[in-house]
C-alpha cells in the first residue's frame, strides 16, 4: 500500500507562519492586514491534501484564530456544458477534450472571485463535482456553493489556493516549440533521459494551452507565498497514481486499469513537463517567499529549496 509521508508540513507551516507575520507586521497588524494568498503546488499523489489540511487547522486554531479560505483549482472547472463546447471547437486539440490542463478552467469566475477574496468583499466558492455525466464532471448548483466575507461573518484572512497547476506560467512560443523539438529528438533517438510526452502532440495544442495560461496570472499575481512539492522525477506521478489506483480496485472493486491510468495522467504530463522549469525558478514578486521541497520516489522530502 502506498503511504503517503507528511514530513513537509513541519517544515512548510512554520514557513508560511513566518511569512504571515511578515505581511502582518508590513500592514500594520492581523485585524489590518490585507488576505494573505498562499500558493501551493503539489505533482499529484505527492501528498498535498494532508498538508493543506494540517496548514488550515493551524491557522484557523488559537494562538492565530484567523479566518481562513481553502480554494482548489479543481473547482474553477468549466461547466460541463463549457467544456464540451470548448472541445467541440477545438476537435483536434486532445489536451482540451476533458477538464484538466490549462484553458479547461473558467477565467472570468476565477478574476471575480479573486478580487473579491482581495478586496474582502462577499463571495461565494464555487465547489465542482467530478462524478457527474459519467465522471466528465460539472459545477454544483449555487445553492452548494460556500458563503464567505457575509455580514456577520469573519472576514478571511488567509486563502489557501492549491492545485496540480497552481503557479504555473506561459512561456515564449519560441520557449514551447524548443521544448516540443527537444522532446521529439528525444524520443527519435531513443533516449532516455527522461519521459516525454511532448513529442506525440501538434505544436499548435501546445501553444494554445500556453496562450490560455497567460489568463491564470490573475491568480498567480497576488500569491504572497508560495510552496511548490516537486520531485526529483516528475514522472514518479505515473507510479503513485498507478499504486492509488491498484488499492482503490482492491478495496472497493472500481478504478481504472493500469492503461486507463498512463492515458489519464499523459493529459496532464505535458503542461509538467512545460511549466515545471519556470516554476522552479520562482513566480512570487518579492524573494525569499517560495519554497520548494523536491521529494524522492518514496514521497520523502530529499531537497529544500527557498527562493
Amino acid at each position: 500500500m502506498a503511504v503517503i509521508v507528511d514530513d513537509k508540513s513541519p517544515i512548510c507551516i512554520p514557513f508560511i507562519l513566518e511569512k504571515l507575520k511578515e505581511h502582518q507586521d508590513a500592514n500594520g497588524g492581523p485585524i489590518s492586514a490585507p488576505p494573505f494568498f498562499v500558493g501551493l503546488n503539489g505533482i499529484q499523489g505527492v501528498g498535498k491534501t494532508t498538508l493543506v489540511t494540517l496548514l488550515a487547522k493551524t491557522l484557523q486554531e488559537s494562538p492565530y484564530s484567523l479566518p481562513v479560505s481553502v480554494l482548489s483549482i479543481d473547482d474553477l472547472y468549466l461547466t460541463h456544458d463549457d467544456q464540451v463546447a470548448l472541445a467541440k471547437s477545438h476537435p483536434l486539440n486532445s489536451l482540451v477534450q476533458h477538464r484538466g490542463e490549462p484553458g479547461t478552467h473558467d477565467l472570468e469566475l476565477a478574476a471575480s472571485l479573486f478580487t473579491a477574496l482581495k478586496s474582502e468583499q462577499p463571495a461565494l466558492i464555487p465547489r465542482y463535482d467530478k462524478s457527474q455525466f459519467n465522471g466528465q464532471g460539472d459545477r454544483m448548483d449555487k445553492a452548494k456553493w460556500i458563503s464567505v466575507n457575509q455580514e456577520g461573518q469573519r472576514k478571511i484572512k488567509v486563502v489557501i489556493f492549491e492545485g496540480w497547476c497552481v503557479g504555473f506560467q506561459a512561456l515564449t512560443d519560441d520557449e514551447v516549440k524548443a521544448k516540443w523539438e527537444e522532446s521529439k529528438r528525444v524520443h527519435q533517438a531513443e533516449l532516455k533521459l527522461a519521459r516525454t510526452t511532448l513529442w506525440s502532440l501538434r505544436l499548435e495544442d501546445l501553444l494554445f494551452v500556453n496562450c490560455m495560461l497567460k489568463g491564470y496570472d490573475v491568480m498567480t499575481n497576488l500569491f504572497d507565498a508560495m510552496i511548490h512539492i516537486d520531485a526529483v522525477d516528475t514522472s514518479y506521478v505515473y507510479k503513485w497514481r498507478l499504486q492509488q489506483e491498484a488499492e482503490m480496485r482492491e478495496q472497493t472493486g472500481r478504478g481504472m486499469t493500469d492503461k486507463e491510468v498512463v492515458k489519464f495522467v499523459d493529459g496532464y504530463y505535458p503542461a509538467y513537463e512545460l511549466f515545471s522549469d519556470k516554476l522552479r525558478q520562482g513566480v512570487v514578486k518579492n524573494k525569499g517567499r517560495q519554497l520548494r521541497l523536491v521529494v524522492r520516489d518514496d514521497r520523502k522530502v530529499q531537497d529544500i529549496v527557498v527562493i
